[in-house]
């Protein structure tokens, strides 16, 4: 589904959720406020508001719960990086705000292949949409600085659906392996 201009972020990244996830049927996405908060109109009910709530509820549409965590500490887990996400990723307005989010991201990727552990879920979607742009203006040295998040971001680039359209970020490969 294209989205219109001017929609946001916001909705571009759950028309990619949309189609990663095999859900055929285009939502209707429209925008809210100033920081352009997604909404979706759906067809039988009220129309849902934000990023998470609507990404989750596409998760479910999907069948695909276990993206949400199979167990009720991973849901929860889920939901505290799906939240991370919407009140710092999104919410980071300077380089060195930039700076602290990557740095600490890096660290807590230290031992975990993604976001919540041992599981794929929606929360390394999201984070993954949401860094896209950030990572991609890094130089190779800052990539190499953040070698766990970097590591982390190209295995998620690499899983199958996830990237689509997004450009592929380029990565010393030997650096990101190697590094232990």
């Amino acid at each position: 589904m294209a989205v219109p201009v001017g929609l946001g972020q916001g909705a571009e990244e759950l028309s990619l959720l949309e189609k990663s996830l095999g859900l055929k049927k285009g939502n209707k996405y429209s925008s809210q406020g100033e920081q352009k908060i997604p909404v979706l109109q759906t067809n039988n009910g009220p129309s849902l508001t934000g990023l998470t709530t609507i990404a989750m509820h596409l998760v479910k549409q999907a069948k695909q719960d276990q993206l949400l965590g199979t167990t009720a500490e991973e849901k929860a887990v889920v939901h505290q990086w799906l939240e991370y996400r919407v009140t710092q990723v999104d919410k980071q307005s300077s380089k060195e705000e930039t700076r602290i989010i990557l740095k600490d991201l890096n660290s807590y990727l230290e031992d975990k292949v993604y976001v919540t552990g041992n599981n794929f879920t929606l929360a390394d979607i999201l984070m993954y949409y949401g860094l896209h742009h950030i990572i991609a203006d890094l130089t190779v040295q800052e990539k190499e600085k953040y070698l766990n998040l970097s590591r982390w971001f190209n295995h998620i680039q690499n899983y199958p659906g996830i990237r689509q359209h997004l450009s592929s970020i380029v990565f010393i490969k030997n650096r990101l392996y190697n590094a232990h």
